[in-house]
């Protein structure tokens, strides 16, 4: 083989392996979650935007990550996604399912409730202004959107029994396992803009520290919010 036939050989081997890389890159990377648009839905000046926490996504070809999902404010259908949309200067009404177990936080300041109005969570009904997971087992996931300075915990199923019979099946019902609902509000910026949020215990399973998988990729523990202007 001549060295020019070599060269190119060479040559079209890697552009073989760059267009690879460049796909996985836009697959996993700059592929986003469907945006449920909450917007159309608003109104006096206030919208209720319904998650949902599980202990698995047996929806997606990764059963074992804990996820998030968001109920489509037009069908009422679960979603496998964390983006939403809703209008600028609102006041949005979180309402969340949270069916997964307790796991403690690294730091106690997380169990604290920021950034809601009135400084508190409602669960179950029952108002509250902090969680503290190292005391008994409260917490599992949280609801943290840095930019805002919104931080609320979610409760968990408390008792040993509760947490050992957990909804299996994505996404869950009331009527599946024990759980609760996590309530509170928070107005959105006037000015609009796109806001990040996830939880922030580590509950990537399987990862170093419990930091990676669901905890870093979005439509899983991380999610956006588009604030129309």
């Amino acid at each position: 083989m001549s060295l020019a036939a070599r060269v190119t050989g060479l040559l079209v081997a890697f552009a073989a392996v760059v267009a690879l890389v460049v796909f996985v890159a836009m697959h996993f990377i700059a592929a986003k979650p469907v945006v449920e648009d909450y917007t159309p839905y608003a109104s006096g000046g206030q919208v209720t935007v319904v998650l949902q926490t599980d202990a698995q996504n047996t929806v997606t070809n990764k059963p074992g990550w804990v996820s998030y999902f968001i109920q489509d404010p037009q069908t009422k259908q679960w979603v496998h996604s964390t983006y939403f949309e809703v209008p600028a200067n609102t006041r949005v009404n979180m309402m969340i399912y949270q069916y997964d177990g307790c796991t403690p936080l690294r730091n106690p300041v997380w169990g604290q409730v920021t950034g809601t109005i009135g400084g508190v969570e409602y669960v179950n009904g029952t108002p509250t202004s902090v969680l503290n997971s190292w005391s008994e087992c409260s917490v599992a996931h949280t609801f943290t959107m840095p930019a805002l300075g919104i931080n609320v915990p979610l409760a968990s199923p408390m008792t040993l029994k509760e947490n050992q019979n957990l909804c299996s099946t994505s996404p869950c019902s009331p009527s599946d396992g024990p759980h609760n609902v996590v309530t509170f509000s928070f107005m959105t910026p006037a000015a609009g803009g796109t806001f990040r949020w996830q939880c922030i215990i580590p509950c990537g399973l399987g990862y170093l520290d419990g930091n990676g998988g669901p905890m870093v990729t979005p439509g899983y523990m991380s999610g956006q919010m588009q604030v129309d202007a």
